[in-house]
């Protein structure tokens, strides 16, 4: 989305060429590998673990922190070191984000009209709401001091990043479409009802 952004706004022209069908599969099939090939990378260390701390997550899913509560394993500093790369990985995603805005920005703010600048600004929004929630939400989960009690905030938090982040990020940016916009008009009755419609026939 930081690319689509960043080729709409700086490079408005070249925005068909650019976001073609063959570069979104390309990017789709990106998020997908990586994203199975990370998956796959912390199963195999889960599973090389080996725990007898009890059979009691401190949280919703299997997540990777609250397992390494329960290993008594020394070949935890492997899992240690995956969640060191991936972080690595993440870092390098979060710092592309933040150039490619950067960019965006100093684009828009050389927009005459400030109605223009509006509508850039509008445009990059959902994107920035969705990435901001996030990035802060794993943060908070994952860098703050370990505890040994669970608390009802790591249990908000991880539902903010695991549940409700994934819901918003399609509703946003589905939002942002005329043609869904119009059809959820319809679905919910608000705009043109069939009576203004039969009236403007009659008439």
């Amino acid at each position: 989305m930081a690319y689509d952004r960043y080729v709409a706004i700086c490079q408005p022209l070249h925005y068909e060429t650019m976001m073609n069908s063959r570069a979104c599969v390309k990017m789709a099939a990106g998020a997908w590998i990586s994203g199975i090939l990370y998956s796959m990378l912390h199963t195999g260390n889960t599973f090389a673990l080996t725990f007898c701390g009890g059979n009691m997550v401190d949280q919703f899913f299997c997540e990777i922190p609250q397992l390494l509560k329960l290993t008594c394993s020394d070949s935890y500093m492997s899992e240690v070191g995956v969640i060191a790369f991936s972080t690595c990985l993440v870092l390098g995603c979060f710092i592309f984000i933040i150039v490619s805005y950067v960019q965006i920005f100093k684009s828009v703010l050389r927009i005459p009209s400030e109605q223009g600048r509006d509508k850039a600004f509008s445009t990059c929004l959902p994107h920035l709401t969705v990435v901001s929630l996030l990035v802060c939400t794993v943060v908070f989960a994952y860098l703050k001091p370990t505890s040994s009690s669970p608390s009802a905030l790591d249990l908000v938090v991880a539902v903010l990043y695991s549940v409700l982040q994934p819901i918003v990020n399609p509703v946003i940016y589905s939002t942002r479409n005329k043609e869904i916009k119009a059809a959820l008009r319809r679905l919910l009755g608000v705009g043109n009802s069939p009576r203004i419609h039969f009236l403007s026939f009659s008439n």
